[in-house]
């Protein structure tokens, strides 16, 4: 459940903050360039990572001025007015002292913070960050001047439409559904003239000076390969940070909620409780479905967004009843898709099949992709190879067709189903080669 939105007064804007869990400490997530409260509980990676937090510890989390549900910055907001906004969120949730989690940008202000308010943090934790973010003769780790100016140019020609994905998150930056869902962030959590303003700020930072004057336990968590901070901003944090201590984890992706989510949460959670969690997620054995609708940005442009609306509606029940008849579990909508999960294959099978069938009636076509092998269960979601398998073999059909796994077809040997052999393919992402079928009848 979304947790109520309120603000806190700091000076004359309104920042707006959320409070979840009730555990025996609080901790403060400082966001990094951008965020909308309300928009992230509707991303199932950083709405797990939030649950993480509450788990332990009660959450605060709030949109910094100029960004999400707060109110507009007049110009760039210098590090002192962000910090206010950290000390006026605080107050109006009741939090006397909090461990401060610093996201990306979100870390130079948590360090000033930290060493201007000593008794109310109780230790830092540092993300993707960096005392500074531009090079300078002595700090040759930070971007160019050149490379400001291309982000910058960037984010004019391209803000909203998914501007600097291959540089926050490369491993999905070829993937349309991850550019449009990157574009709605970006629109959601900052209008373009803000986003340019706030990335000028992010260019005047410079927080060396204050690195010393840390005298709070301090984590800095890093992944290896990304391009938003290089990982030596990382290693000058932890060496002038008294006793801090550097965790590098691998990557390429500064965005927490693609790759390993989980690795950063473990670190943030051992070094805050002093015990590191015992994986729950369980393994099975299950078929996933994926599906998708068939170019649904131009349908949706064909029949105009009210009738659209109605089309998505009439999709979501055909699905659910479909999958009720056949036994599957809807794990989650995709956005113009489902992921769902099976006991059986050949269930699976003709359930995919009934869907593209009635999708057809509706004069939407989708098409689907099944794998059976090892799942993860974590909560109500799954994860693991076997997922992202299926997703790639849906990737393998065209309109209507329902395309399975080599797995899959020889699980149902006996069936009755039939197959046509697509021959082999190289999946995204999976090792070696898989032989694809396509279902007939």
């Amino acid at each position: 459940m979304q947790p109520e939105t309120r603000y806190a007064k700091s000076g004359d804007l309104s920042i707006a903050y959320q409070v979840v869990g009730e555990g025996p400490f609080d901790v403060v997530v400082v966001p990094g360039w951008m965020s909308n409260l309300d928009l992230n509980w509707e991303i199932p990676a950083l709405a797990h990572i939030y649950r993480r937090y509450t788990t332990y510890s009660r959450l605060i989390l709030f949109d910094k001025r100029g960004t999400g549900l707060s109110d507009p910055a007049v110009g760039a907001p210098t590090l002192e007015q962000r910090m206010d906004d950290v000390r006026a969120v605080m107050d109006a949730a009741g939090s006397e002292r909090a461990a401060l989690v610093g996201i990306s940008e979100g870390g130079p202000m948590s360090l000033l913070f930290a060493a201007t308010y000593p008794e109310r943090a109780i230790a830092l934790v540092l993300y993707g960050s960096a005392a500074r973010f531009i090079a300078d003769d002595d700090y040759p780790w930070g971007w160019s001047r050149e490379r400001v100016t291309a982000i910058l140019r960037e984010i004019d020609e391209a803000w909203g439409r998914g501007a600097l994905l291959d540089m926050f998150a490369p491993s999905v930056a070829t993937d349309e559904k991850a550019r449009e869902g990157w574009g709605h962030i970006q629109r959601q959590g900052a209008s373009p003239t803000m986003a340019r303003a706030l990335m000028k700020a992010v260019i005047e930072i410079d927080a060396r000076a204050v690195l010393p004057a840390i005298r709070i336990p301090t984590l800095v968590i890093h992944r290896s390969g990304e391009r938003v901070a290089d990982v030596g901003c990382a290693r000058y944090l932890a060496q002038h940070i008294p006793r801090a201590r550097l965790v590098e984890l691998p990557g390429i992706d500064h965005l927490p909620i693609t790759g390993d989510s989980d690795a950063i949460m473990d670190e943030i959670q051992e070094f805050l409780t002093g015990v590191r969690p015992v994986p729950e997620s369980d393994r099975v054995l299950a078929t996933v479905l994926f599906t998708d609708i068939v170019t649904s940005t131009e349908r949706s442009a064909q029949v105009g967004d009210r009738r659209w609306k109605d089309l998505l509606d009439q999709h979501d029940t055909l699905m659910r009843r479909e999958l009720e008849r056949h036994r599957g579990r809807l794990v989650k909508n995709t956005g113009d898709g489902i992921l769902a999960t099976f006991d059986g294959p050949a269930r699976a099978i003709r359930c995919a099949q009934a869907i593209a069938t009635g999708m057809k009636s509706l004069g939407i076509e989708v098409r689907a992709g099944l794998h059976t092998g090892e799942v993860e269960l974590r909560g109500e979601d799954v994860a693991g190879m076997g997922v992202n398998i299926a997703a790639r073999v849906m990737d393998a059909a065209g309109p209507g067709g329902v395309v399975v796994s080599s797995t899959v077809k020889d699980l149902v040997a006996g069936s009755g189903l039939r197959f046509a052999d697509r021959g082999t393919h190289d999946l995204r992402g999976v090792p070696g080669e898989w032989r694809l079928f396509a279902v007939e009848g």
